[in-house]
């Protein structure tokens, strides 16, 4: 038997190999990392809900698919046409605002006086003026979301209407001239995909309790418009950690225009309180009753995939763990229920 033969025969082996080259090619197309895993984040939850609507209605997955994502065109439209001109106003509004305050900054408020006193117009202005540049970097870098948005919605789209074509398809490599290399991807992507759709739904879950505890706060506060305040509020909290600081904008601009300067100081500690709510208590305690991991391995596994991945660390860290633990055949659930049994000398 040639070493060839060995290599294909060793199992553990193979799939290392196998796993080392799927990383490599990450690696090399790493500037299209977003529109992968946004691709993948937006197949999975569909063809997911998919399934949940086709056990319950004997409609074809086609009708289904086409139906969830015409549903999802027609809330988008709505949501660019309705509240993105309204927040565009509202930061305007507030730019203006800032502007008129640093112009005639003396006040009967001693604090506002120290303030103007001790800080320059000059100062402020430069400050101003990097925020403008800063906000029209967020500008560029949202039209490009924006596009690999739309390419993921496409790709995603066209996956959940030939769902049946395209997995008949890829099945073809299994007994192709590399199938024992199709087999190990075949092997290795579903347990990543079963792993990954463990911390989607403790997301949903994190996402809930968020919605409901920054609604509650904002109706004690008097905000106007609620059901559409949750539902923003629900959107970002599907961003592991970051969703919370991300809603700090919009609900800062808005509780500037409902109360002024006192209810964007209240929002921001509503949303701090919540931050660190999800950070300490909900985040680690879900997803390790999901995944059996102890809450000190989340913090770590949460705090190293963010410094080296960004916010996409976030979503992919836990599932990346439990991938590489799961290969490892280190049975979590099992082994952190054992007590601890020390040695008799």
């Amino acid at each position: 038997m040639n070493v060839w033969e060995k290599f294909k025969q060793n199992d553990g082996l193979r799939r290392t190999f196998v796993l080392l080259v799927i990383c490599f090619a990450l690696f090399l197309i790493r500037e299209i990392i977003s529109l992968i895993l946004l691709t993948f984040i937006l197949t999975y939850l569909i063809t997911r809900l998919v399934s949940v609507i086709h056990k319950k209605v004997k409609l074809p997955r086609k009708i289904i698919a086409i139906g969830l994502y015409g549903m999802i065109v027609i809330f988008l439209y709505f949501a660019l046409t309705i509240y993105v001109p309204k927040l565009v106003n509202q930061t305007f509004a507030m730019i203006e605002s800032l502007f008129a305050f640093y112009q005639k900054p003396m006040d009967d408020n001693s604090l506002l006086e120290w303030v103007s006193q001790n800080i320059s117009f000059k100062e402020i202005k430069d400050q101003l003026t990097s925020g403008v540049k800063v906000v029209f970097d967020y500008i560029s870098s949202i039209g490009s979301m924006g596009m690999t948005f739309v390419m993921s919605f496409v790709l995603s789209f066209f996956f959940s209407i030939e769902e049946e074509w395209v997995k008949s398809f890829s099945k073809l490599f299994l007994t192709s001239k590399i199938s024992w290399f199709s087999q190990d991807v075949a092997y290795l992507g579903k347990k990543f995909v079963n792993t990954f759709g463990v911390v989607i739904e403790a997301q949903f879950m994190i996402a809930v309790v968020n919605t409901a505890l920054t609604t509650l706060g904002l109706y004690v506060m008097g905000f106007p418009q609620l059901l559409s305040l949750a539902l923003m509020i629900f959107i970002f909290s599907l961003i592991p950690v970051a969703g919370v600081i991300i809603s700090c904008i919009p609900l800062a601009l808005l509780g500037y225009t409902v109360g002024g300067i006192q209810d964007v100081i209240y929002v921001l500690i509503m949303i701090g309180i919540i931050h660190m709510l999800e950070s300490y208590l909900l985040n680690p305690k879900l997803m390790s009753s999901k995944t059996d991991l102890p809450v000190f391995y989340i913090f770590v596994i949460l705090m190293f995939s963010e410094k080296f991945f960004g916010v996409w660390g976030l979503v992919i860290g836990i599932p990346v763990f439990v991938f590489l633990l799961d290969l490892l055949e280190v049975k979590a659930k099992e082994t952190h229920k054992l007590p601890l049994r020390l040695k008799k000398e």
